[in-house]
């Protein structure tokens, strides 16, 4: 039975993408079911940004429903809940009116929690559940809020009716609309400090689900932003856009910096989403700022590198979560510190692996270096923008990315190294087994789309550059494009990535062919790699994880407030002989420290006092009842 599901999901997957390219292409669609939904009906328009996110769906659940057939065989347990979470988020995107985009909204949230819970005798997936329902209703309270206060302002609950309507509105007005529903959407997005639950929610989660949370679901928050800023409410003011970019430098530093350290190798693919969020926020914050100065090909151009961002990112992303998941099918563990050795047990998935690292890392000739190069260069034309404070952001940004793009470099070739390299660090790495052929036949599919991605910018970009252009007013696109080249504003900037490719292809091969050349020995002479004069090398003298964090934790200190634990165990004879000697180095969250914290301590106490009034006396609440109606009375 679950295989058969999969199998239709699969197949769902390939028809709701194809839908959704023909809508990302143009072909407007409608439908209507006015008894099926209260209050209005169900509602749903494609339009091109909504088919644009559902080519996104639809594509990310091919691949991940193909590997769950090997990943889950046999198990029934969330099956109900991983189709309805597919379709709650095809139809998110689609939604044309406030009942129908709050229920599909919710239906997403509650299935993707029940999801987060499949392992219900975990402990660890509990608490992760709990923190996910909390932060994800405190969202939709955000969502709630907003979208009734637009209802009871314009007097409609059809999103077609708002842009018009918003522009009668006073300025205070339109600011708190967009406070309440950016912050709602943000939460779901996974942007600091509303990202607690995503750390925690990713390693409990099923690894192909953790592929489609992180590759579809929270860029779901990233469309309600854009939906919010450009379309529903108008041209805004430049600090809409402003605190985007803030809030995404923030996200993009913080994430980056919280994976670099971490050793389960489910939570540092988590942290890195939410640096990619990060990356995503600063092109869309830069358009917003674009397009309320005025300059409409920058902000198309900015939108449309943020939209190629999200292609790249549910590609990649997903490629590394579902090798991740083959990594703990295979080696039973996510402890990097418990891995090692992987590339000789388990070589498909390494080379797999290996693919989505170079391409989260930005590195040419693979996808996430387009994206993230098209947003350094819609960036560095801040300065047509003749207000210093605004360019000031700009800079922050800048400078922001550059960091986050090293960092991600040492992240990921510690993540890569220390789980895939050298010697394995336990019996259960020792023994670990290549994934399934339908789990290696999903990484395969991403891997192929990380490569189309990277050689077709020329191609993406003017149907991406098109869907912002229909967001901004239809202006014509800042970048033009022939076969091989993209050329930005002009001659500001130029890339072609099959020229890059082909330098680096043959960079690799030119060595190979000066050697022959040159008649050097073809005998290849094989001998143990240089041990520093031991007779034996074990895994005890390798690098290990939280060694190559080290430099991090001292450097960024302020941030992870590190704990350094010692414990050594002595022989009973003489203390100066070590039987044993652990050393732990575990990280704090400052978010969790500074603002969670205080909050729930702030909410434990208010519980305290308000618990005093439960006195089991029920003339007491007769009470309590009277005085309540007598106040409502009062304020009717």
């Amino acid at each position: 039975m679950a295989t058969s599901l999969h199998v239709l999901m699969a197949l769902g997957g390939l028809t709701v993408g194809l839908l959704g390219f023909t809508g990302w292409m143009g072909d407007a669609r409608a439908l209507d079911v006015p008894w099926l939904v209260p209050l209005s009906g169900l509602s749903l328009r494609m339009d091109p940004l909504g088919g644009f996110f559902l080519l996104l769906v639809g594509a990310t659940t091919v691949p991940s429903s193909i590997y769950a057939i090997g990943y889950a065989r046999g198990a029934r347990r969330g099956l109900g809940a991983y189709a309805l979470f597919v379709l709650a988020m095809a139809v998110v995107p689609l939604a044309a009116n406030v009942p129908t985009f709050l229920l599909a909204w919710e239906l997403m949230a509650l299935a993707s929690y029940a999801l987060v819970l499949t392992d219900d005798r975990d402990p660890a997936a509990v608490r992760a559940a709990w923190i996910y329902a909390v932060m994800t209703h405190a969202g939709f309270a955000c969502l709630l809020s907003g979208m009734l206060l637009m209802t009871a302002w314009t007097g409609s609950l059809t999103f077609a009716d708002w842009p018009a309507a918003a522009t009668t509105l006073s300025e205070p007005a339109r600011n708190l609309v967009f406070v309440l529903l950016a912050l709602g959407f943000a939460g779901k997005a996974g942007v600091i400090p509303l990202h607690v639950w995503l750390p925690a929610a990713h390693p409990a989660a099923p690894s192909h689900v953790s592929a489609l949370m992180s590759g579809v679901m929270i860029k779901l928050g990233v469309m309600g932003i854009l939906r919010v800023g450009l379309e529903w409410l108008g041209v805004g003011p430049p600090w809409w856009g402003v605190v985007l970019m803030l809030a995404g430098t923030l996200s993009a530093l913080g994430g980056v910096l919280y994976a670099a350290v971490e050793v389960d190798l489910k939570r540092l693919l988590a942290f890195s989403s939410i640096d990619n969020i990060g990356i995503i926020l600063i092109a869309v914050g830069a358009g917003f700022v674009f397009h309320s100065t005025g300059l409409e090909t920058l902000a198309i151009f900015a939108l449309a590198a943020a939209f190629y961002h999200i292609l790249n990112h549910a590609a990649f992303k997903a490629l590394l979560f579902l090798g991740a998941g083959a990594v703990v099918h295979g080696a039973g563990t996510r402890d990097l510190e418990a891995m090692g050795g992987l590339i000789k047990r388990m070589p498909w998935t390494s080379a797999a692996f290996l693919v989505g690292a170079l391409a989260i890392a930005a590195l040419p000739p693979l996808n996430g270096f387009v994206s993230e190069w098209l947003t350094f260069q819609a960036l560095l034309q801040n300065g047509r923008i003749p207000r210093p404070e605004l360019n000031l952001v700009f800079m922050l940004a800048l400078a922001g990315l550059a960091l986050t793009g090293g960092l991600a470099v040492a992240c990921f070739v510690r993540a890569f190294g220390i789980a895939f390299l050298a010697l394995p660090r336990t019996e259960a790495a020792a023994g670990a087994q290549e994934a399934g052929p339908t789990m290696r036949a999903a990484m395969a599919l991403l891997v192929v789309a990380c490569a189309t991605l990277a050689l077709t910018p020329t191609l993406l970009l003017p149907p991406l550059g098109a869907t912002a252009a229909r967001l901004l007013g239809d202006a014509a696109p800042s970048s033009r494009e022939d076969l091989l080249t993209i050329a930005v504003s002009g001659d500001f900037a130029t890339l072609s990535m099959p020229v890059i490719a082909a330098a680096l292809g043959l960079g690799l091969v030119l060595p190979f062919v000066l050697l022959r050349v040159g008649h050097a020995p073809s005998r290849i002479r094989y001998y143990e790699t240089w041990n520093c004069g031991r007779l034996l090398q074990t895994s005890r003298m390798e690098y290990t994880a939280t060694a190559f964090a080290s430099p991090f934790r001292r450097v960024f200190d302020f941030l992870y407030r590190p704990e350094r634990v010692v414990e050594i165990e002595a022989h009973g004879e003489s203390r100066f002989f070590v039987r044993r000697m652990v050393y732990r180095n575990p990280t704090r969250s400052l978010v969790e420290d500074w603002l969670y914290a205080p909050l729930l301590g702030a909410v434990r106490a208010g519980t305290a006092r308000v618990r005093a009034i439960q006195s089991g006396s029920a003339n007491l609440y007769l009470i309590y009842v009277l005085a309540a109606l007598l106040v409502l009375l009062v304020l009717a």
